[in-house]
């Protein structure tokens, strides 16, 4: 897979010290995306057990053991993951997770 963008992911655990704890468990799952071959849904989900399929192609990862979320959006045709929010729980809560 191909993912759009590895910046997003490096600019939120910079944007604050107290979200650096995040950086490990993004760049492992940015790695682990990348040598991916995902064909459908439920091959995200035999890979990422706690991952949550939304309408639109959206799929919600649970970095941190939840303290963080991460939602995608992904063209499974073209194998190209768009990273469209990073950031808190509570973060999460105030975005619609299908429309982003």
């Amino acid at each position: 897979m191909r993912v759009i963008a590895k910046r997003t992911l490096r600019e939120f655990w910079e944007s604050n010290p107290k979200y650096a704890d995040s950086q490990g468990q993004l760049e492992a799952w940015y790695q682990e995306v990348k040598m991916a071959n995902w064909k459908n849904p439920q091959d995200i989900k035999n890979q990422f057990r706690n991952a949550s399929v939304l309408k639109r192609g959206r799929i919600v990862f649970n970095i941190c053991g939840n303290k963080y979320r991460l939602i995608v959006k992904i063209h499974f045709e073209t194998q190209i993951i768009y990273i469209r929010f990073v950031g808190t729980h509570k973060e999460y809560d105030d975005v619609n997770a299908e429309e982003i």
